[in-house]
């Protein structure tokens, strides 16, 4: 399949974004969610973020004009039938997301695809869930989507290699560079990179050093571009959190214990840069 139209369920921060990525190469996008203020807010939000991109000089006032005329907004799970891939962007959760596929999976035609843009969350059970398993696949972008350029494509034990193929391809036509991934929790990114987060927090919960000196230490020891700390403010410590809850129940490896800090920080709702506060003030 040569996908030409994209659904989209979850107009948040990935939702939005990938909507974005995918309206800016001429494809277009319905993006779904459960209220028109939550649409308009992720519309608002791609406006913003094409206005940077011409500022940089990366487009022109007109590619944005038409990268908006792309976006069709809707709270109708019906209005993604004229779609050829569906992609789920909701919250890192196993029953919300299995709740929404279901939907979704009711109402499509049997020959669309969905994925879904989860980041630790199994792709062969979140497959199960549908009736449309060999047409299932993940689809993980990395935040923010419109500058990140990997994504993992992971098939499910199901997943047909037509539909891998399919989906990989258009990641490479919005720009993107996609790997291969099996079904793993965690995947291949996240499975390093979120325990490493988990660390920091450790490190900073005992005293070791502060916040800013931990980050420092890590982007000049290590080239990474930004800490590990600011890193899980810009993720969010709650998406943190609950992937981290993910892999200690599948793994059930002691090593994914989420660090008692990161617990606490959650539970006070300071979850990073979408709450204003996190390890940093924004």
């Amino acid at each position: 399949m040569d996908i030409q139209s994209v659904g989209i369920i979850g107009a948040g921060t990935m939702g939005n974004g990938i909507a974005q990525a995918c309206a800016v190469v001429g494809i277009p996008v319905v993006m779904v969610d459960i209220t028109e203020e939550a649409l308009q807010k992720g519309v608002a939000t791609i406006a913003g973020s094409l206005d940077r991109l011409i500022k940089k000089e990366k487009i022109t006032a007109a590619d944005k004009d038409r990268a908006l005329a792309l976006i069709r907004t809707s709270t109708r799970y019906e209005d993604l039938a004229s779609t050829q891939l569906v992609i789920e962007a909701a919250t890192e959760n196993l029953p919300v997301k299995t709740k929404i596929l279901q939907q979704a999976d009711a109402l499509l035609p049997a020959e669309t695809i969905i994925a879904t843009n989860t980041s630790s969350i199994s792709v062969t059970k979140l497959g199960a869930a549908t009736q449309r398993a060999d047409r299932f696949i993940g689809m993980h972008f990395f935040n923010p989507v419109p500058m990140m350029a990997l994504v993992e494509v992971i098939t499910g034990l199901q997943t047909s290699a037509a539909t891998h193929d399919a989906v990989k391809a258009l990641a490479e036509r919005l720009g993107k560079t996609p790997i291969s991934v099996k079904n793993a929790p965690g995947f291949v990114v996240n499975r390093i990179l979120i325990p490493m987060i988990n660390e920091a927090f450790f490190v900073l919960a005992e005293g070791t050093a502060t916040a800013a000196d931990i980050d420092e230490g890590m982007k000049l020891g290590c080239n990474q571009p930004i800490g590990p700390l600011a890193l899980a403010d810009m993720i969010g410590l709650d998406v943190c959190l609950a992937v981290l809850e993910v892999y200690l129940a599948e793994f059930g490896d002691p090593k994914y214990r989420p660090c008692p800090l990161l617990r606490e920080m959650v539970a006070a709702g300071r979850l990073g840069r979408k709450t204003k506060s996190g390890v940093y003030p924004y």
